[in-house]
């Protein structure tokens, strides 16, 4: 299922990954796990943040994929299905079928 992950991350946590020059490792790690169709990266009210939109098959991936985000660089971390425009106009027809 795709999914969209938004993490704003701790500026203090995320400065410290920057000065160390972890950062580059940390988001690599985590781009190569999911190999997102997109990624991007973006201040949000001060703080460092990112969207990347990835595929999912099994909700117990969700640990692995948020738990580095968390200890490493203090972020706040949603995780929510999403569609494309295909996906929706599929669904909206599916709507007509009912």
């Amino acid at each position: 299922m795709r999914m969209m992950l938004r993490a704003t991350m701790e500026t203090e946590k995320s400065s410290q990954l920057i000065k160390s020059g972890r950062m580059p490792e940390v988001l690599k790690a985590m781009l190569d796990q999911l190999k997102p169709e997109a990624a991007y990266f973006t201040p949000d009210k001060g703080r460092r943040s990112c969207v990347i939109v990835f595929d999912m098959d099994d909700p117990a991936q969700l640990p692995v994929i948020t738990e580095p985000l968390f200890d490493q660089a203090g972020a706040e971390v949603t995780v929510q299905p999403c569609m494309n425009l295909e996906d929706l106009q599929r669904g909206l027809g599916a709507l007509g079928n009912q």
